[in-house]
């Protein structure tokens, strides 16, 4: 679009946004993810340009009247969860996709690898494990790994364990998005493997109903942490209009933005691992409730609640 058509069919709505003042909290998060996209749009195709300039003042004046009154940290919270993060996932949904990817890939690797090779599965799950697990067949109770630990006990020691791997594999970013790729190779790799295993010994469709209770919000959130970790890369890698320097400190915030984000996801994981998990005979239907609902939940508020709310945001 030329830029003389791009400034003749947003003018009014700009001109709007610098006189017509409002307190209210969600009218103005809206009119900055308005005029933060304009700009977004402006910077690629007019980064020199006085309409550039203009938006940048415009968007600077919205976000000191969004962030000006802290009186009440709560509403910031809020604001954070209904509108920040969700517009984050938006903006970096490529990132998002391409650990998506590379994650699956990874998986069909894993699931391929232990197929054809006898021994890929005790090189990746270990010979302690796998000799576990067989015994636990044997017992009748093939998920009995789950009932090892306390249920407290099990649920602090995942959580504080995957948030660790979230914040490794965010800030590895810095090594220009090599690290984020290898970790997602190197989970894929591992589910896809434990996975087949539990297939080829005719546990596929049990392995879901008890595994996939808790892995649904874990998987999904070591592919976020991946898409951030590549965020966190990208903004190295291709600076645009901004410094180096700059730009890393830009895809910096937004990243650990996300990684916080899906602290609360990957915390209720371990709540369900350490807590839910282990009841294997469970009733079916509860079980997929939960799985289901789980999936939902991440398909909603990470792809389509941020679509919403640019569609939204776009008709202001």
């Amino acid at each position: 679009m030329r830029e003389a058509l791009f400034v003749k069919q947003n003018s009014d709505k700009w001109k709007n946004y610098e006189t017509l003042q409002t307190t209210n909290p969600d009218e103005l998060a809206q009119r900055f993810i308005d005029i933060t996209n304009d700009l977004a749009y402006a910077k690629t195709f007019y980064p020199k340009s006085q309409t550039t300039a203009y938006l940048n003042g415009i968007a600077s004046l919205l976000h000191q009247a969004i962030y000006k009154n802290k009186k009440e940290e709560k509403g910031r919270f809020i604001r954070f969860w209904k509108y920040e993060l969700p517009l984050l996932f938006h903006k970096y949904r490529r990132q998002l996709l391409y650990s998506l990817i590379f994650f699956v890939i990874s998986a069909s690797i894993g699931v391929l690898s232990a197929k054809y090779d006898d021994t890929f599965l005790r090189l990746i799950l270990g010979d302690g494990y796998v000799n576990m697990t067989n015994e636990n067949i044997a017992k009748g109770d093939p998920f009995g790994v789950y009932k090892q630990q306390g249920e407290f006990e099990m649920f602090f020691s995942i959580a504080a364990n995957n948030l660790w791997v979230t914040f490794l594999t965010v800030i590895s970013g810095v090594l220009l998005c090599i690290a984020p790729v290898f970790i997602l190779l190197r989970n894929g790799i591992m589910i896809g493997a434990f996975e087949y295993y539990f297939f080829s010994k005719g546990l596929g469709a049990q392995s879901i109903l008890v595994i996939w209770i808790h892995g649904t919000l874990e998987i999904l959130s070591i592919v976020i942490a991946g898409g951030a970790g590549l965020v966190l890369g990208h903004g190295l890698l291709f600076p645009k209009t901004y410094t180096r320097m700059a730009a890393f400190r830009r895809s910096a915030i937004d990243a650990v933005k996300i990684a916080l984000g899906i602290a609360p996801i990957i915390i209720l994981a371990a709540f369900f691992e350490g807590y839910i998990t282990r009841h294997t005979n469970m009733p079916m239907w509860l079980s997929i409730s939960i799985l289901v609902s789980s999936l939902l939940f991440m398909v909603w508020y990470v792809i389509i609640y941020p679509l919403i709310l640019v569609k939204r945001s776009q008709n202001i």
